[in-house]
């Protein structure tokens, strides 16, 4: 029996957070707000991930906008209203020993759709919790799909202003992390993308144009963020479509990311145009794994591995070999709540004083037993 943890169980400070182990739970929208509120059910969810050990949780895409929601049941940062539920949520977490971190986003075009269980489409116009979504330029997100209105220089400074004042909530709710959502056709990462932004304009008539607004929304919340406080980015490496992002545009991202402060790239992948990310794809999100790598290697920025990840010998594997800093999970803890525990024995830990954000889920065990 070791007491000597290693690899995926090895403590890692990003700045002046120290995580106990290198298992995050992957940011996942519960789609159980109203009015953008967080309520009892955000509460119990993150509360029963905690306590299974993992060394953190990234609460699910928030919006820092009305406009900016997938939905209209997901949660919202663009009110003080919003502060005192989301820092219940920081609470359960902090109380099982786990860090809380918090998506900030903005769904762009892809929002004002109905939950998944609903079908997921656009709201059909009318609908009066429908909004007009916008974007870079006036393109759909897919056929059928409502055109978004194009976003002028005044709305490009009031988005800016909306990521400030959301980071500066979050901060008050008493989160220890902040990551930018930069991914997954969501508006950030639909102004990177040629495939979504035809501007002509200083954000977009080239690659550097396009990566304007993203670095410029990551320097501001940099400035507002304590600096002791880590900046995570969620980027789809890749588009997965013709003549869409590379992984040589996200290193130069990247690039610019670590010049404006940011400390970690969380490697996702796809989602700017249908079927190109998540469950879609199933194994080859594996792949994504190979880029935290490759961007860890060139740019000497800390990555989170995302995607496709099931199996302990997985996470130990990403974490053991380099290819990753942190390891996010996000099915598999919605389907087995005792992975993190799984990790620890498959790494030879089964001593809960070794690790102790597993307390519980050996104790969970024993007392299954």
């Amino acid at each position: 029996m070791s007491r000597a943890p290693a690899g995926l169980f090895t403590p890692l400070r990003i700045r002046g957070l120290e995580f106990a182990n290198r298992l995050v739970l992957s940011p996942m929208c519960q789609y159980a707000a109203r009015d953008g509120l967080a309520g009892d059910w955000h509460v119990d969810h993150y509360a029963h991930m905690a306590m299974s050990g993992l060394g953190a949780a990234v609460v699910e895409a928030t919006a820092i906008l009305p406009e900016g929601r997938i939905t209209p049941a997901c949660l919202g940062l663009w009110d003080e209203a919003h502060v005192p539920g989301l820092a219940r949520i920081v609470a359960a977490l902090h109380r099982h020993g786990a860090r809380a971190g918090i998506q900030l986003g903005h769904a762009g075009r892809k929002g004002a759709c109905a939950a998944p269980w609903d079908g997921g489409a656009p709201l059909p116009a009318g609908q009066a919790d429908r909004w007009q979504p916008v974007a870079p330029s006036a393109l759909p997100h897919a056929p059928g799909w409502p055109v978004p209105r194009a976003l002028g220089l005044a709305d490009l400074a009031a988005l800016r202003a909306a990521y400030v004042a959301a980071a500066r909530r979050a901060i008050a709710a008493g989160f220890d992390f902040i990551e930018l959502h930069g991914a997954h056709g969501y508006l950030l990462h639909s102004f990177l993308s040629p495939l979504s932004n035809r501007r002509e304009d200083g954000y977009g008539a080239c690659p550097e144009a396009r990566m304007r607004l993203p670095l410029e929304v990551a320097r501001g919340l940099r400035a507002a963020m304590p600096d002791a406080m880590p900046l995570f980015y969620r980027a789809s490496c890749i588009d997965r479509v013709a003549g869409g992002l590379t992984l040589e545009d996200t290193l130069r991202l990247a690039e610019g990311l670590k010049e404006a402060g940011v400390d970690l790239i969380d490697c996702s992948a796809g989602g700017i145009a249908p079927g190109t990310n998540g469950a879609a794809l199933g194994a080859a999100l594996t792949g994504q794994h190979g880029m935290a790598a490759r961007l860890r290697a060139e740019t000497g920025l800390a990555t989170m591995a995302v995607g496709g990840i099931h199996a302990p010998r997985q996470a130990l594997d990403l974490i053991a070999q380099g290819q990753a800093d942190l390891v996010a999970v996000g099915t598999e803890m919605l389907r087995a709540f005792d992975f993190p525990r799984r990790c620890a024995e498959a790494a030879g830990l089964d001593d809960p004083d070794a690790v102790q954000p597993l307390r519980y889920a050996f104790h969970n065990r024993a007392a299954r037993g």
